[in-house]
């Protein structure tokens, strides 16, 4: 291990990078509870408690571990960094309620569609478009997409709950507070809050398996106890299904190609300012450079094309690394650690149809919270700037979809920025990419 992973010539040893191992696990496996409950809602009939519903929540728990699994392997023992990538949040969301129930899509199509995504990511990482690529996209839009993620997860966790109601008369309303699944994830999120204060190692999984514990009392009952261990779910129902309604003739749909960009898009520069900020964190970029960058790139995009093929949303670096990192991880076995608990996970089936949404739901308040820190990079005294990253920021939440919010904000930048006497500062690849996502405005309004 010495050698293969060079431990002493990254200054660290063996029970270090377990140690931060683990404290990384700890704080990102609330993704194994959360992303089947979030997954779970592209089924049709899946109710809890019926049949179909334990089968699939079981096949989508599968495809969260083997798809995080196999993509912090190749990070660890291919790049050597001590990064760790499971389905990101958002994405899944977007997956789910904007995709598949919004848009209509079957979810073995929304499957191919994040399969063709890892291959573009693996095709411009391999001939080194990545670059390009970033530059055409304004800073403001990159750090307002992860905002509007983290408003739309937010919104997402708030509706699980019941805390915010639809009303005929303003859309939106306070829901019934006194209702048990409200009262849990209320109590999951200011769990989670204090415990995340208080810097506690896995404050998040320890928030959610709290709340389900208090959701499992008779005076709440919001979910039944199934049990902690048990075998391993049959992943069969999600398996490489994402070739059993994909055909040739969806290469041609629009909306389709839209899906994919989206999911690219977010994924991309989800990818590119995590691993960045993981690299400079540890102290990995030197005089401006990331060595091996193009490796952690490509740990990401076949992460993404495996998770697919296994039955789950895109897959991501994820900035709950840093944890590990904080804890002295400077290598892949660090990695290697979290796969293998992430592996070990798989026993633990029971426990995640135990999990209800009240307590998945905090966890989604609490993540979206985090993603709104990027708001203050983006430089708001120039009214430029501003008003395209508001654009993107607002319009995910308020039209449920990730996509018309990155839509909007591409089409108001470049046309702020020419008339207000800046458009040397807009990029020309950044006006395609606006008159794009204006036709696909159009085409879904049409549709």
């Amino acid at each position: 291990m010495e050698k293969f992973f060079k431990l002493k010539e990254s200054g660290t040893n063996i029970r270090t990078e377990i140690i931060a191992g683990i404290t990384t696990f700890l704080t990102m496996a609330y993704i194994i509870f959360v992303n089947p409950n979030i997954l779970i809602n592209v089924i049709p009939g899946a109710t809890p408690g019926s049949d179909l519903y334990t089968q699939f929540f079981g096949a989508f728990m599968v495809a969260t571990i083997l798809g995080a699994a196999t993509a912090t392997l190749i990070m660890g023992l291919w790049a050597n960094y001590p990064f760790a990538l499971a389905p990101g949040m958002g994405l899944n969301a977007y997956f789910a309620f904007t995709v598949c129930l919004k848009l209509g899509i079957d979810w073995r199509i929304a499957l191919a569609a994040v399969f063709v995504e890892g291959i573009i990511f693996i095709i411009l990482t391999l001939t080194g478009v990545r670059g390009f690529v970033v530059k055409a996209v304004p800073s403001s839009i990159k750090l307002a997409t992860s905002a509007g993620i983290g408003l739309f997860i937010a919104f997402i966790g708030l509706k699980t709950a019941g805390i915010v109601v639809s009303d005929k008369a303003t859309f939106v309303t306070l829901g019934d507070l006194t209702q048990p699944a409200a009262i849990v994830a209320i109590l999951g999120f200011f769990i989670i809050s204090i415990l995340f204060a208080l810097k506690v190692p896995g404050s998040i999984l320890i928030g959610i398996l709290l709340s389900t514990a208090i959701g499992a009392l008779p005076i709440f009952g919001v979910t039944k106890y199934q049990g902690i261990v048990g075998k391993v779910p049959d992943i069969s129902p999600t398996f490489l299904k994402l070739f059993e309604k994909f055909t040739w003739s969806d290469l041609l749909s629009g909306t389709f190609w839209i899906v994919v960009f989206t999911f690219f898009f977010v994924d991309f520069f989800d990818t590119l300012g995590t691993l960045t900020g993981l690299a400079e964190s540890a102290g990995f970029i030197k005089n401006g450079e990331f060595p091996r960058a193009n490796k952690a790139y490509m740990s990401d995009a076949v992460g993404t094309t495996v998770g697919a093929l296994f039955g789950t949303s895109t897959v991501t670096t994820y900035i709950e690394s840093s944890t590990g990192i904080a804890e002295g991880g400077r290598t892949g076995l660090t990695a290697v650690t979290v796969a293998i608990l992430m592996l070990l996970m798989l026993f633990f089936a029971p426990l995640g149809l135990t999990v209800p949404g009240a307590a998945t739901a905090p966890a989604l308040v609490f993540v979206g919270v985090l993603m709104l820190k990027t708001l203050r990079l983006i430089n708001w005294d120039d009214i430029t700037d501003a008003i395209p990253a508001f654009v993107t920021l607002i319009m995910m939440p308020l039209t449920y979809s990730i996509a018309n919010g990155i839509a909007l904000g591409l089409i108001t930048y470049p046309i702020v920025k020419t008339f207000s006497g800046k458009a040397k500062e807009v990029h020309w690849f950044t006006w395609v990419l606006a008159i794009l996502f204006g036709i696909y405005l159009i085409y879904l309004r049409g549709a």
